[in-house]
C-alpha cells in the first residue's frame, strides 16, 4: 500500500447545493460558490479527489442511473472549466433500510475507495456535511472534516458530533486550511 495524497468528499451539500427532495436532474445540480475552484486547487496540490455519496434516489425510483450519469457529466464539465477533475466517484444506490454495507455511515464506500486506490485511509481528509459522512470517515481511521453548507449547520448542532472535528464554512475554506497546513 503506497500513500497517495487522497481526499474524499461527499457530493450533495459539499460540492453542490443540497435538496431535501434529492438532486433528480442535471439542472438541479448547482455548484456551491467556490467549491469547483477548491477542487481544482486540490488537484494542483497533487491530491486525488474522490467522491463518496449516498444516492438512495436510485432505490426510491426518483431517477435512473442514466440520469445520475448525466448529473455527474455536468459536474465533471463544470469542474473541467475550472481546471479541476474528480479521480473517482463512488456511490451507494441503496435505500436507507437496505442493510447494505456501502451506505454511509457504514464504511463500505470508503473501503471500496481504499481498495481501488491501493491505499490506507488512515488520516485521509474526508469532508462532509452530515454526521453519517463523518461517522463513515471515523470508522476507517480517516480524518473527518465538517462543512456548514448543505446539512452542515444542522450537523454542527448535533450533540453526537465529536467536538474535536474541525468545522469550516464551506469546501473552499476547508481546502484553504488543509493546503496551508501542508506548507
Amino acid at each position: 500500500m503506497h500513500n497517495t495524497k487522497l481526499i474524499i468528499l461527499d457530493r450533495d451539500g459539499v460540492i453542490n447545493e443540497d435538496s431535501d427532495t434529492h438532486i433528480r436532474r442535471p439542472d438541479e445540480w448547482i455548484p456551491i460558490p467556490g467549491s469547483l475552484t477548491a477542487i481544482a486547487k486540490l488537484n494542483q496540490a497533487g491530491y486525488r479527489v474522490v467522491i463518496a455519496t449516498n444516492q438512495s434516489g436510485l432505490a426510491r425510483g426518483l431517477f435512473k442511473i442514466d440520469t445520475l450519469n448525466a448529473i455527474h457529466s455536468k459536474m465533471n464539465l463544470a469542474l473541467a472549466s475550472e481546471g479541476g477533475r474528480i479521480d473517482g466517484l463512488f456511490f451507494c444506490p441503496h435505500g436507507p433500510k437496505s442493510g447494505c454495507d456501502c451506505r454511509k455511515p457504514r464504511p463500505g464506500l470508503l473501503l471500496q475507495i481504499a481498495d481501488r486506490f491501493y491505499t490506507s485511509l488512515e488520516k485521509v481528509p474526508c469532508i462532509g456535511d452530515s454526521l453519517r459522512d463523518l461517522q463513515a470517515a471515523m470508522a476507517v481511521g480517516a480524518r473527518p472534516i465538517l462543512v456548514r453548507t448543505g446539512k452542515g449547520t444542522k450537523t454542527e448542532a448535533d450533540p453526537k458530533l465529536d467536538p474535536a472535528i474541525p468545522i469550516y464554512d464551506n469546501l473552499s475554506e476547508a481546502v484553504a486550511e488543509l493546503l496551508k497546513q501542508e506548507e
